[in-house]
């Protein structure tokens, strides 16, 4: 089977205590990318250093810099993954996929997902389940149809019809992308079969565990998400740690944006898609139970 060529970007901030990780599963893969573009997001902890030790032998990895800033937001994510993307715009790759610096995963990661794509012409967005220590979501109730942003991959079209990632400081970039795959009629899926490993708590990077949760429910609405769903969501979210408190956390910072009128980052016509699709998820998930 012939495979897809296909480009990597990782904006990095900070991110010296794992990227080494994600270096070393890149490196052992057995279908390597055209080109990985490694963005520096302001680092100041040597993150640069320890990228610039696999240059030399990896001549597809590329780093590049972007200026310092004060704030760790995700629409800066979304700038350094703009900058990387255009030193891959020339190339004539079909796949492109963000990569988080903080994952690893096995030597057959990609082939595995660039296998899908040519199985699938459908196929616009695919990925596969993170693990977080003991954690990983139950897809009982976490419909695979959703792909985690810490490895998104993308038809090279796609990308270009959902007009990449937009920046929004609140976060769920990568959530909003995958919805309007599907609204513009891809198929979207996570294959449960591979995970990969993610080494920092989801959420926490620039919070703890408790602020993060506050801050997920707070986005969960402004990114269009339904009351009756968010319950639901929450008392799921009760047996991940912090266990109680977790799900109740980000129960409240979803009902406080909602009494507040926080005001919504989404279109109406996607917040109308995502609002049927997760009351159909629920509606099979109670048929089920």
């Amino acid at each position: 089977m012939s495979l897809p060529p296909y480009v990597l970007i990782t904006p990095a901030r900070n991110e010296a205590k794992f990227i080494e990780l994600t270096l070393k599963s890149m490196v052992a893969q057995t279908v390597p990318p055209l080109k990985w573009v490694i963005v520096s997001d302001g680092s100041t902890d040597g993150t640069d250093d320890i990228v610039k030790k696999y240059m030399a032998d990896c001549p597809w990895i590329e780093l590049i810099r972007m200026p310092e800033r004060k704030e760790r937001n995700f629409a800066g994510k979304v700038l350094a993954f703009n900058a990387g993307q255009a030193k891959v715009a020339d190339l004539p790759y079909e796949i492109i996929g963000n990569l988080d610096g903080d994952v690893s995963f096995e030597p057959d990661y990609f082939d595995f997902l660039l296998r899908k794509f040519v199985e699938n012409p459908k196929l616009g967005v695919a990925g596969t389940p993170f693990r977080e220590g003991d954690f990983q979501y139950d897809y009982r109730f976490t419909s695979i149809e959703h792909v985690s942003g810490q490895v998104q991959i993308f038809r090279r079209q796609c990308f270009a019809e959902i007009g990449g990632y937009i920046p929004r400081k609140i976060g769920g970039i990568d959530h909003v992308a995958v919805i309007t795959a599907r609204m513009k009629g891809w198929q979207t899926r996570t294959f449960v079969e591979k995970p990969y490993f993610h080494h920092r708590q989801m959420g926490t990077a620039n919070a703890n565990s408790w602020k993060a949760a506050y801050k997920v429910g707070r986005s969960d609405y402004i990114l269009g998400s339904a009351a009756l769903w968010q319950f639901a969501r929450c008392i799921y979210q009760i047996v991940r740690p912090p266990v109680l408190v977790g799900g109740a956390l980000r129960l409240t910072g979803y009902l406080t944006a909602m009494v507040t009128r926080t005001e919504r980052q989404v279109p109406d016509d996607l917040i109308k898609f995502r609002k049927k699709e997760q009351m159909g998820r629920l509606r099979k998930f109670i048929a089920r139970t």
